[in-house]
């Protein structure tokens, strides 16, 4: 990146430039924490990486273990550089590091002191990757400058407000999960492709502040109210999806959630390959396991449950169409986790209950989960439908069910400050 005046004014010498490691030796001398914050991007390189460490941490044998570095046990000693092109020299002892940089500098071989960047031959950029593009920002050595320097474009670029596209988007599909509702909550992928979109298909469930964000030319179809009803909806939707691509647009699906929990998203995967249009796949962060997170409730514990299972709601257990067996998850002792179920939560409750499952079982209601008007609700098995009718509970909620259900350790973040 260019120089700032600040830095021309302290005469900060860099000159950044990208090194091809691929295949190329890499020394790191240290086994520390430090030494492991570094490994990840070397090895992402794919360097040659070599670490001599009188110890290492965990993570840094784990590495070692899986092949992907090897792993010296001792002190360094001169020559250690032999054959590298890239040394780091990030012991806690000053003197050692020191003599890691001088060798390196007799050997032509640039070198970052991690005690003292200053001191070294080379500095390490704070980087960041993005859609192809490696993002790399130096202030002399000032790491926390950098670092947040580096943390703003990353922000402006996944959110839109910088665009580091030259090209429009190919003509295709991208089925974006939007998450449980909070905007921040959607992946760091999903908002990108959703900032390149020329047209939107938005679910009712999706984060309608990410919707606000995009440009005033992108248009947005509400999903919710393609006609010819209920039957007809996502042959409607589908339709939508492949007719935008083949007009020459980027399409992105937006929904609540994840796109294959219970989203539909496989039968627009379907539609739009049997029609030869391209189509991603992004992930989303599923409503069925955050809610109830956000809310304090995991869905496992060691030692309490070693299973969960989440089960549509959308027809009643007693349906021709079911294909859960209510028996048997009401014999499981794990959680459950009830999507779509408010309107007929007493069928549920009654169904579980004859199938065995104790009536004094914490079930507890998250509504709106994620949001600034979310609610929580805490039952019990045997009176959660009565409550849920008399709290005037609606969806969208989420109903978990099980020994978990009852824990009340909420993180510090409330509903109220999101």
């Amino acid at each position: 990146m260019p120089n700032t005046q600040d830095d021309q004014q302290t005469g900060d010498p860099n000159y950044v430039v990208g090194l091809d490691l691929a295949g190329r030796r890499v020394v790191v001398v240290g086994g520390g924490s430090v030494a492991q914050r570094r490994l990840g991007l070397l090895i992402a390189s794919g360097a040659d990486v070599r670490v001599i460490s009188r110890t290492v941490t965990p993570a840094v044998e784990g590495m070692a273990t899986s092949g992907q570095i090897s792993v010296e046990l001792r002190d360094y000693a001169a020559g250690d550089l032999e054959g590298a092109w890239y040394a780091v020299a990030c012991t806690d002892e000053p003197e050692t590091n020191a003599a890691i940089v001088a060798e390196a500098t007799e050997r032509r071989i640039f070198c970052v002191r991690a005690d003292n960047a200053r001191l070294g031959t080379a500095v390490t950029p704070a980087t960041a990757r993005y859609d192809g593009m490696t993002l790399g920002v130096l202030a002399g050595g000032r790491h926390r400058r950098s670092a947040a320097v580096r943390n703003a474009l990353l922000e402006a670029l996944q959110s839109g407000v910088v665009t580091g596209d030259s090209e429009p988007a190919a003509p295709g599909v991208a089925l974006v999960g939007g998450g449980p509702g909070d905007p921040d909550l959607i992946t760091v992928r999903g908002r990108r492709l959703l900032a390149r979109a020329n047209l939107v298909v938005a679910d009712r469930l999706a984060p309608p502040e990410l919707l606000a964000e995009l440009a005033p030319d992108v248009e947005v179809i509400d999903a919710a109210k393609i006609p010819y009803g209920r039957a007809m909806a996502q042959e409607a939707i589908n339709a939508a999806l492949i007719e935008g691509a083949k007009a020459g647009k980027f399409v992105v699906r937006l929904k609540g959630g994840d796109p294959y929990v219970f989203g539909r998203g496989y039968e627009e995967l379907e539609a739009c390959v049997d029609a030869g249009v391209p189509v991603t796949v992004v992930p989303g962060v599923t409503s069925a396991i955050s809610v109830p997170a956000l809310a304090g409730i995991p869905v496992t514990h060691r030692g309490v449950t070693h299973e969960f299972v989440v089960v549509s709601g959308h027809i009643a257990p007693d349906h021709p169409d079911s294909l859960v067996d209510w028996s048997a998850l009401a014999r499981l002792r794990g959680t459950l986790v009830l999507l779509m179920a408010v309107e007929r939560i007493e069928k549920f409750a009654a169904v579980l209950l004859e199938g065995g499952r104790p009536g004094d079982t914490p079930a507890t209601v998250v509504q709106e989960g994620s949001l600034r008007t979310e609610r929580v609700l805490r039952a019990e098995l045997s009176t959660v439908a009565e409550r849920v009718r008399a709290e005037g509970i609606r969806p969208p909620a989420i109903i978990v069910i099980g020994p978990t259900a009852g824990f009340e350790a909420a993180p510090s973040e409330s509903a109220e400050s999101r």
